[in-house]
């Protein structure tokens, strides 16, 4: 009976290996993520020198006249800062920026971020201008050295505003006019709408005034206004908080051609008139 008990046991762990695996069982709880973070933990303990985290170190879309920062992480440098350094070099003008945490340029908009104990060396650029845009190397000064690059455009949002720059409407029907912010690598914190150069306040006694704005890769703002009345007639600005204003002419018509006025601004009667005139001519 012993040997039975032994066998069947024998039996069972074999089924559970076979079904499983060994690694099964280590890994059924665990997520790609996890897999990931282990993946990532295992290759630092592996690595024996130097390398590049290029997950952090990316290209960066940066926001003319905003400072903006360029990061390189460099793992497994550890103690070796005395002997390695970590440089950033401008590919344009093949221009030595900063080694470690001094900065070798004259243009003071450039600085060396690095705070101790931290992989990640950062070049900040104070109020970057178009001609800033290109190719950055970070090099680690290795035999031979170790170079990433990374490329920074440096984009100046620009506001359109659907339509115009005047727009025919009929007394009494809404006003609708739709802005759109593009090139911002970030949404606008806001968009204020101007009318005659005064804020249009959503809650004066005007009434039926409304604004439906959506932020994504372009952000656009939509502005209402219901029951238009000759009074609503005049220029309308969009103002976002990181580009230049837009503007709009609107005119509110009491039925003079409203219908051609629509279509361009341009009155198709007159054209009509003379088309009459000189087929009366032809005729007579």
């Amino acid at each position: 009976m012993l040997t039975i008990n032994w066998t069947t046991w024998l039996l069972g762990i074999a089924a559970l290996v076979g079904s499983n695996g060994v690694c099964g069982l280590v890994h059924s709880g665990s997520s790609a993520k996890n897999g990931d973070s282990f993946q990532n933990a295992l290759d630092d303990t592996t690595r024996s020198g130097p390398y590049f985290d290029k997950w952090a170190s990316k290209n960066v879309t940066a926001l003319l006249g905003k400072t903006t920062y360029l990061t390189c992480r460099v793992k497994n440098l550890g103690n070796k800062t005395m002997t390695l350094q970590v440089s950033w070099v401008r590919h344009r003008d093949v221009h030595l920026l900063t080694i470690g945490r001094y900065t070798y340029t004259s243009d003071q908009r450039f600085r060396a971020i690095h705070q101790v104990h931290s992989d990640d060396w950062l070049l900040q650029i104070k109020y970057p201008q178009h001609r800033d845009s290109g190719i950055y190397e970070c090099q680690v000064s290795t035999t031979p050295h170790m170079s990433h690059f990374v490329h920074l455009n440096v984009v100046e949002p620009t506001t359109e505003i659907v339509g115009g720059p005047d727009h025919y409407i009929d007394r009494g029907s809404t006003i609708n006019l739709t802005c759109i912010v593009l090139h911002s690598p970030e949404p606008p914190a806001y968009i204020f709408w101007d009318h005659n150069d005064a804020i249009i306040s959503y809650d004066s006694t005007r009434g039926d005034v409304s604004v439906v704005t959506e932020k994504g890769d372009s952000t656009t703002s939509s502005l209402l206004v219901q029951q238009a009345k000759p009074s609503d007639s005049g220029r309308y600005t969009c103002n976002p908080s990181n580009a230049q204003p837009k503007s709009i002419t609107v005119h509110v018509l009491n039925g003079e051609y409203p219908a051609a006025m629509q279509h361009g601004g341009q009155a198709k009667q007159p054209r009509l008139y003379s088309l009459l005139l000189c087929l009366c001519l032809l005729l007579y």
